[in-house]
């Protein structure tokens, strides 16, 4: 599945619009075993692997379209992307701050909670024997590039990065879930987005320390408003 970075993505139907698109809260679907997704004080949100499994485990293993495995190939490497850049916006600017550092940690967790559902379906892991920084996907390999670059010069470009970087994968995730409708799936996705949208208003926090008002670049200014002007989303 190719990434269209520069196109809004469809609205989900009715029941997922509260959940998935930051508007009106950020309710999280039913989980078994307490919410799989842990956040901190500053929205740092990371998967609890223990939760993660009791959840998957109660929800059915169902069969998997063309779309399904493509998307689940794709998020893992998209997943990983967002903790490679982080990890080496943290080598230039994290005596600076800690929010490349944290978010990357964070990041490993939301990789590896896509990594679960390749396992869990048989599936090929994309990202099996990658280093850091590459990516079988040609379209994240120049995206890593890219991104690497301009968080380099100075740390606003690299706030705005991060920033970035939460904006597309919630474009991302959010056209995916247009074409799946496996429960186990969903329920990972649902909490990925939970997951970027506390990680924008992270971003876009520290900006405002700097003294920049973050104007979104991938998705329309009413959504971004919608997801910034909310409380940090819990598990």
């Amino acid at each position: 599945m190719k990434t269209q970075l520069t196109q809004l993505a469809a609205a989900l139907v009715a029941s997922l619009i509260l959940s998935a698109c930051g508007g009106g809260g950020d309710a999280n679907p039913v989980a078994r075993g307490g919410p799989p997704l842990v956040v901190d004080a500053i929205g740092v949100s990371s998967f609890d692997s223990t939760a993660l499994g009791l959840s998957l485990a109660a929800l059915p293993v169902e069969a998997l379209s063309v779309a399904e495995k493509d998307s689940l190939a794709f998020m893992r490497e998209e997943e990983k992307l967002a903790h490679d850049v982080y990890a080496q916006l943290d080598l230039r600017w994290g005596a600076t701050t800690r929010v490349f550092g944290s978010i990357a940690k964070s990041e490993s967790t939301h990789a590896e909670a896509v990594r679960q559902l390749l396992l869990r379906y048989s599936l090929s892991d994309p990202a099996a024997t990658s280093a850091p920084g590459q990516f079988q996907n040609t379209t994240l390999q120049s995206l890593y590039t890219q991104l690497t670059t301009a968080g380099a010069i100075s740390l606003v470009d690299a706030l705005k990065v991060g920033a970035a970087i939460e904006e597309i994968d919630m474009v991302d995730i959010n056209k995916a879930l247009l074409s799946i409708d496996n429960q186990d799936i969903v329920l990972v996705y649902q909490n990925l987005l939970k997951g970027s949208r506390n990680h924008l208003r992270s971003f876009v926090s520290n900006l405002a320390l700097q003294g920049i008002t973050y104007v979104p670049q991938y998705m329309p200014l009413a959504d971004y408003q919608a997801i910034v002007n909310a409380p940090m989303g819990r598990g």
